[in-house]
């Protein structure tokens, strides 16, 4: 049995809720039916509703945008000819003029399970805009692909807000779009006209490939499951100047620098026998961005139990080894990151200052593991009335 995703049981089955209002929708390429035809597609051919306008998150809403390529703030849709609002350039958020012949706006995007991607953001902030403005806010839920049951990681510090961080909740957050909409809504004071439409089939202990849906690349550098899977920690890896493997086929299971011995990392990482994983010595030279025509010593992440595997204690690992096997040649990564100048990215990345201060104190990993868990306890409870799926 399938999933069949929130866009499908809209369309099939709660139309009538779309009837009459003039609509956008909230797009990107991963935005598809069971079929593999694009939502705005499907929207647009559909005589009964009314689509007037189309909104990209990063990466855009039909484009395969590096990342922090800015997009043309407006452009024509090359199918269906619409406007096409970007959330990633001159704003992050849509603009009472972007949404004035707008009724309902609906947001239908593939998430990857983890509090530094975009998009939940971009939805945080089309929620503020709806609510600010009187639109209705349609929120086509999908699955977790990572899983709705795994948490880690450390609550977003306030003070350290940004758009791949808003709100308090940990890196790896186990919840879906729509579940994270109705939070949103409620615990941190949104108050929209918000209507989540639920999947059907989805059970949350179940990764993306028991879905029965096809994977379509929610952005450029997460091609496969493979890589959303290590995203939650080797994400820490772009607060470095150490190349997260951006410019190979294998982004965020390949790290490593031009002065890193392979063979000699692969074992240090091996030695700490992290859960579910284990580290090939390999070379590589990224074709693009840090390193970029450089032969680079590192490893390849591979993961062996997923469900046992802990990509943000695994990410903190990678660092924490590299800087304490090479002193003087590891770096930070300086500002801007992510629109924000003024704090350093890798404190953007762990939602707070706590992390890096462990890793540069050469705190071990079970206590750096051990410093979250009460906070994820507290997330735990406040996320349950929530959660839409057993």
């Amino acid at each position: 049995m399938r999933v069949r995703p929130g866009i499908e049981v809209l369309l099939d089955e709660r139309k009538n809720l779309l009837a009459g209002s003039r609509l956008a929708a909230v797009v990107h390429p991963a935005s598809v039916l069971p079929s593999l035809e694009h939502t705005a597609d499907a929207i647009f051919a559909d005589d009964s509703l009314h689509l007037v306008s189309l909104f990209g998150p990063q990466h855009g809403a039909r484009g395969e945008k590096q990342d922090n390529m800015v997009e043309s703030q407006f452009y024509r849709d090359p199918d269906t000819r619409l406007p096409v609002h970007s959330l990633y350039s001159g704003t992050r958020r849509p603009t009472e003029e972007m949404l004035y012949d707008v009724d309902a706006l609906i947001f239908d995007l593939q998430d990857v399970g983890t509090r530094v991607y975009t998009f939940i953001h971009t939805m945080a902030y089309c929620m503020q805009a709806c609510a600010a403005y009187g639109k209705k806010m349609f929120v086509a839920d999908r699955p977790n692909p990572i899983n709705g049951l795994s948490l880690e990681g450390s609550l977003l510090d306030p003070e350290f807000r940004s758009f791949v961080g808003l709100y308090a909740i940990p890196m790896r957050h186990g919840m879906t779009t729509g579940e994270l909409a109705l939070m949103y809504n409620s615990e941190f004071g949104i108050g929209c006209d918000l209507t989540v439409i639920s999947m059907q089939g989805w059970r949350r202990g179940d990764w993306f490939d028991r879905s029965g849906l096809p994977w379509v690349m929610p952005s450029p550098n997460l091609p496969t499951l493979d890589s959303a899977t290590v995203y939650p920690g080797m994400v820490l890896i772009e607060g470095t100047l150490v190349s997260e493997g951006r410019g190979t086929t294998r982004p965020f299971e390949l790290v490593g620098a031009p002065y890193v011995n392979a063979r000699a990392l692969a074992d240090e990482l091996n030695r700490l026998r992290l859960a579910g994983v284990y580290f090939r010595p390999v070379y590589f030279e990224p074709t693009f961005q840090k390193h970029a025509g450089v032969m680079c010593g590192g490893v390849q992440v591979h993961v062996r139990d997923r469900d046992a595997f802990e990509p943000l204690l695994t990410g903190i690992a990678v660092i924490s080894t590299i800087r304490r096997m090479h002193p003087d040649a590891f770096q930070w990564r300086r500002p801007p990151y992510e629109y924000e100048t003024r704090r350093m990215p890798i404190e953007i990345l762990c939602g707070g200052s706590r992390i890096p201060q462990q890793i540069d104190a050469g705190t071990p990993i079970e206590d750096i593991r051990q410093s979250w868990q009460e906070e994820l306890e507290k997330f735990r409870r406040q996320r349950a009335p929530y959660l839409l799926y057993e």
